[in-house]
């Protein structure tokens, strides 16, 4: 009985974090192929006959969730589970209760798999899921939350690094703000519920997505270039900076809606004033890379961390401009918003967890990479896909608010959008191209007979 428990719940030092990274690279095949299946569809909705589970909306909510729930918050938290005790000098609490999460999050994912592709929803942007899963997941975040907490209270520091700040600020926002924003938990009338929809629907990217990736690189960075932080004190600026303004904002998704006015406003000041936050995280990272952009070249993990922060800035730039209420009402409901989404998910967000994997792994695993090759490889495909797919999208975002905005019939202007969504389908095949080569080189490199110096790689640095 204890050689089950031991292989199926393990105590192994760092046995959670690897399950978990693992876990959200299966997790990110499932989500990004749906995607590019679903992207097929819009450009030849003729595709598929006569199967529900492979229509585009159903493709999408099973994208949407798996690319959120299964590879980047999977990811998150395997990072943060090798991070944390990292950073606090000690073991994770439990490597138990963490695999045992672990199992309920990947039977969590199974189920969404099983509901969302039969069409079973909630209704809610991100929060698609059902009850049962709803209640799932809820407690999965739970048990994460004391996971960590329990890591920190026992750390062998005094100081907590800017990190574990972002770490717990999020483990703390995140539980709150998922159980407010699911209809399982919370379900108002009419205009409240979509006022309540989008403070889910924009606040799990600010006090999950934003801040365990902004914890991510400020993890990471200092390691790859070995240097020092360059301002704790802009760090902290911007950590309280997210937290103070970040939580009004979600109603700028719905600028055009009978919203009471004053909410309108505080959140289209709010957007704005995250720029506050935005530029102080960006300016301690590019002045902690200050003489170490060259790096990139040869370190290949660094260069995605860098891509991230670069990512990170025009997504942050473009979010507050198009919060405000003329450019909202021009470009709200095209394809602009849709690839405004993916900067921040695929180009800033997954780019920093792509590089925290290649980081974590040969740590966990005392294995290095199988091949340097498919990591360069993975990062061209990503990074050029990302770019086509973004600017495909925005381009087709103006042209039809260009057709609204003058008064052309949809069916005028609607067939302009076929060359956009090919490219679109294109760019989508060649980032799951990237993301397969990824996960041929973890399953690879997880069985490579090449040790790697872990010693080698993981010197102090003063951060």
């Amino acid at each position: 009985m204890s050689g089950l428990l031991d292989k199926f719940l393990s105590n192994g030092e760092g046995s959670a974090s690897r399950n978990f990274l693992v876990s959200a690279l299966l997790w990110s095949l499932f989500g990004m192929g749906a995607g590019v299946f679903a992207s097929m569809e819009f450009y030849n909705p003729d595709l598929v006959h006569n199967i529900p589970q492979f229509s585009m909306p159903h493709l999408r909510m099973f994208h949407v969730n798996a690319v959120t729930i299964g590879w980047l918050s999977m990811g998150y938290i395997g990072s943060m589970f090798h991070m944390v005790p990292t950073l606090c000098k000690n073991r994770l609490f439990s490597e138990r209760l963490g695999n045992f999460t672990m199992w309920a999050w990947n039977l969590l994912m199974i189920g969404a798999f099983c509901t969302l592709l039969n069409g079973n929803t909630e209704g809610r942007e991100y929060a698609e899921l059902g009850a049962v899963l709803d209640v799932m997941a809820a407690i999965a975040l739970c048990t994460v939350t004391f996971n960590v907490l329990m890591t920190v209270a026992h750390r062998r520091t005094k100081k907590l690094y800017v990190s574990l700040w972002y770490f717990l600020g999020s483990l703390f926002w995140f539980p709150l703000v998922y159980i407010i924003g699911q209809r399982t938990f919370v379900f108002l009338p009419g205009l409240n519920d979509a006022i309540i929809g989008w403070f889910y629907g924009h606040n799990i990217l600010g006090m999950w997505f934003t801040t365990v990736g902004v914890g991510i690189m400020y993890y990471l960075i200092p390691r790859y270039t070995q240097a020092p932080l360059y301002s704790h004190g802009l760090s902290m600026l911007g950590f309280w900076g997210i937290a103070l303004f970040y939580a009004p904002t979600g109603t700028h998704h719905i600028l055009q809606s009978p919203v009471p006015e004053w909410l309108k406003a505080i959140a289209v000041i709010s957007s704005i004033f995250l720029l506050v936050p935005v530029l102080t995280v960006l300016t301690n990272f590019f002045m902690t890379m200050k003489g170490k952009w060259g790096q990139g070249a040869d370190d290949l993990p660094l260069r995605f961390a860098m891509t991230s922060a670069l990512f990170y800035l025009m997504t942050c730039l473009q979010g507050p401009f198009q919060a405000t209420r003329w450019i909202n009402w021009y470009i709200h409901f095209t394809q602009w918003v849709v690839g405004h989404a993916h900067a921040a998910l695929l180009g800033a967000f997954s780019f920093i967890l792509t590089s925290a994997v290649y980081y974590a792994l040969p740590r966990l695993t005392g294995r290095e990479w199988h091949s340097q090759g498919l990591i360069r490889g993975h990062y061209w495909l990503k990074f050029i896909g990302f770019l086509i797919m973004y600017f495909s999208l925005t381009v087709a975002g103006l042209v039809q608010s260009a057709g609204w905005a003058m008064g052309i019939a949809v069916d005028q202007w609607a067939n302009q959008l076929y060359p956009y969504w090919f490219v679109r389908a294109i760019s989508g095949i060649m980032i799951v191209t990237g993301q397969a080569m990824f996960c041929y080189n973890a399953y690879r490199s997880l069985y490579s007979p090449r040790p790697v110096d872990v010693t080698a790689k993981t010197r102090e640095v003063k951060v």
